[in-house]
């Protein structure tokens, strides 16, 4: 049999296969989600198997051994107490507030470690939503943004290097981008949750926050995120998110959740210059976890085939809670 190629060739030793390999891993792709909480101890997040709600003091240490490990930047999430949550998620931007208060502190510990933050009010509010809920159970866009506004600033002057708004109101981008040159943070990025969806797989974040929608009123409260997040079925609207957000001064874009969601990725990179990031999310890091403890997959293989499926899709960034593990493993070899 004549065959005129035989791509085995390049297959045949591992040093073969690494000097034709396409994509590569590093810690620096990686950012690393830390929940952070007030309380004097680290608090382990029953979900997500390996995570915790970090102490101040546990979290400068966790973002020291990321450091070592060549992770370059982490994003903060706060888990707010019940008897700060309001309607209007005001202690949002309360500059003695939580983030801003760990992010001064990560900056004083680790000045060289870029620290990004969320922008969105679910934290923050009693309701469970990123944004003001109506009397009439309408999550209200125009008024919302001008809460995101200041809680962006808000970080910024803390020290932020990256504001992510993760709401999906309408318009928040620019918004915030003309907020934060207006007080003169020129210099701050955004880093837009560009095509969030209303996906199920944030069960477990939203349960290390105590951030799902409920009830605390007789008002009316949407049951769920869909009609500000986008529907599943939808892979064009992406592309119309992207031009929007880039439009109105965006500098990363990000697809969330990213695996189940590599297609959108694939889309954005065909049409955008802009770096583009993939959020890990906690449903995925959970069902690796939960096969890992039973045996049934290898973690080790399969999240380093994970991470490099989002590189090869045609993110630059990967938001990932295996972040440290998979940062030692690629230090290990």
């Amino acid at each position: 049999m004549e065959l005129t190629y035989r791509p085995r060739r390049l297959r045949r030793t591992p040093a073969l296969r690494a000097m034709v390999r396409e994509f590569q891993l590093s810690a620096a792709d990686f950012i690393y989600p830390l929940f952070v909480h007030e309380g004097a101890s680290n608090e382990p997040i029953g979900a997500m198997p390996g995570a915790q709600r970090w102490s101040l003091e546990g979290l400068v240490t966790e973002v020291g051994r990321a450091w070592d490990l060549g992770i370059r930047c982490v994003v903060l999430f706060p888990k707010v107490a019940d008897g700060l949550k309001t309607e209007d998620g005001s202690e949002c931007f309360n500059e003695g507030g939580l983030i801003p208060r760990a992010i001064r502190r990560l900056k004083q510990e680790h000045p060289a470690m870029a620290i990004m933050t969320d922008v969105a009010l679910d934290p923050y509010s009693c309701d469970g939503h990123d944004g003001i809920v109506s009397s009439e159970g309408v999550v209200l866009n125009d008024e919302t943004i001008s809460l995101l506004c200041r809680q962006a600033v808000a970080q910024a002057r803390a020290g932020a290097d990256l504001i992510g708004p993760s709401d999906m109101m309408d318009g928040r981008v620019g918004a915030i981008r003309e907020a934060l040159d207006e007080e003169g943070f020129e210099h701050v990025g955004i880093i837009s949750y560009t095509a969030k969806y209303a996906s199920a797989y944030y069960g477990p974040f939203r349960e290390a926050l105590d951030s799902a929608p409920r009830a605390v009123s007789s008002k009316p409260i949407p049951k769920d995120k869909s009609t500000y997040q986008m529907d599943p079925a939808n892979g064009r609207e992406a592309l119309t998110e992207a031009l929007l957000d880039e439009q109105e001064g965006a500098d990363i874009l990000m697809v969330k959740p990213g695996l189940a969601y590599l297609d959108v990725i694939h889309r954005l990179r065909g049409e955008s210059e802009l770096p583009i990031a993939a959020y890990n999310v906690s449903g995925e890091y959970a069902m690796v976890k939960a096969a890992a403890e039973r045996g049934w997959i290898d973690e080790r293989a399969v999240v380093l085939e994970t991470l490099l499926c989002f590189k090869r899709a045609g993110a630059d960034l990967i938001l990932t809670y295996h972040a440290c593990d998979a940062a030692q493993w690629l230090r290990d070899g």
